[in-house]
């Protein structure tokens, strides 16, 4: 495993500490390795309006955004329990829309890295911005 690989892995497990998840109790962390190199990380933060809520994904895609980045070189997912913890088909999509098919995404538990999976293989036939050309 690269150092790259697991400073990404200690970021979003200190990060995951910061969830605000007071309904589900299910805490998630998330960093993004840009391809300018920097990280960005995020973790979910719910609301009692349950769909207000704002999934790990989306708070380090945010951040990278806000700290003018906008290409995703490869994530990582932190959560726990014995399945894995994949981004919601939500998060895929916003994943897709600025990282391609061969991203690598990397699941893991406090414990370390579990899988790591394309997000080709976690969003088959995603709809993007050439889906809108005429």
């Amino acid at each position: 495993m690269s150092a790259d690989l697991k400073d990404m892995i200690a970021r979003a497990a200190a990060v995951r500490e910061n969830a605000h998840a007071p309904y589900s109790g299910f805490h998630v962390g998330a960093c993004i390795r840009a391809a300018s190199g920097r990280l960005y990380a995020g973790c979910n933060v719910e609301n009692a309006a349950y769909p207000q809520g704002q999934c790990a994904e989306a708070s380090a895609i945010g951040a990278m955004v806000s700290g003018g980045d906008g290409k995703i070189a490869e994530i990582v997912v932190m959560g726990e329990g014995e399945r894995l913890c994949t981004p919601c088909g939500g998060c895929r999509q916003r994943l897709s829309e600025f990282a391609g098919p061969e991203t690598p995404v990397h699941i893991c538990d406090p414990e370390g890295l579990r899988q790591t999976i394309p997000l080709g293989e976690l969003l088959p036939y995603s709809f993007g911005a050439d889906n809108l050309e005429n």
